[in-house]
């Protein structure tokens, strides 16, 4: 009778560790699923990001920036945003055009020295 007391304690622990392991792996599962669904939502936002981003900068095309102007009149002035050379707004000469821009508004080409950036995104059309 004790033989038969153990057996049955153990099958019936058995049967609850079973139970517990099928709860466990249908709440795996269903987290599983929510992460995929959260996945598949933040691709489809990223896409309608991009979308957003292309139809901008579609947008932006057409825009034409003001060429600077190669002998400005104002030499303290940026001839792309008009700021003011200051102490601690260095001035450059671009390479190209020669005209004075500050640090913001000019590209470091590396060897050949810096340019404006209407003048390096003529010569980089794809680097806009």
């Amino acid at each position: 009778a004790r033989a038969r007391q153990d057996g049955e304690r153990w099958a019936s622990a058995l049967q609850r560790a079973q139970r517990e392991a099928l709860e466990r792996e249908a709440m795996r599962g269903a987290e599983q699923a929510r992460q995929q669904e959260l996945i598949r939502d933040m691709k489809g936002r990223l896409l309608e990001l991009l979308r957003e981003k292309d139809a901008l900068w579609q947008k932006t095309e057409g825009i034409d920036t003001p060429m600077p102007s190669p002998a400005s009149h104002d030499a303290g002035l940026c001839a792309r945003c008009r700021k003011d050379f200051r102490l601690l707004s260095r001035r450059y000469n671009c390479r190209l055009c020669q005209g004075k821009v500050c640090h913001a508004c000019s590209v470091d080409t590396g060897k050949q020295g810096r340019c404006c950036l209407l003048c390096y995104q003529q010569r980089h059309p794809q680097a806009t």
